[in-house]
């Protein structure tokens, strides 16, 4: 059975309680780290006026970066498909 852990995560400044399962708590405290230095990363580099617009676009990278994943990995699926059609008509041709 999945054991529900309450953990408390730090994201720009402000604490959030959360009950996770137990597997959850190593990639949460993980994202958590990420955003937090991503967030520094773009207060340094670009003239923010509040912690709502580095959140922004902090979420518009992330979601940026799983958007690109699934077109390339869509594109890989396509490519293998495309071998696999051809490796079938030439099996075909010799049966």
């Amino acid at each position: 059975m999945n054991e529900k852990l309450k953990i408390k995560i730090s994201i720009a400044d402000r604490v959030y309680p959360l009950t996770v399962d137990a597997t959850q708590e190593e990639g949460l405290r993980s994202a958590s780290k990420k955003i937090d230095v991503m967030i520094k990363q773009f207060e340094e580099n670009y003239a923010v006026r509040d912690k709502q617009d580095v959140l922004a676009m902090c979420a518009l990278q992330f979601a940026s970066k799983v958007e690109q994943e699934q077109i390339e990995t869509n594109e890989d699926h396509q490519e293998s498909f495309e071998r696999l059609k051809k490796l079938n008509d030439l099996v075909s041709k010799y049966i």
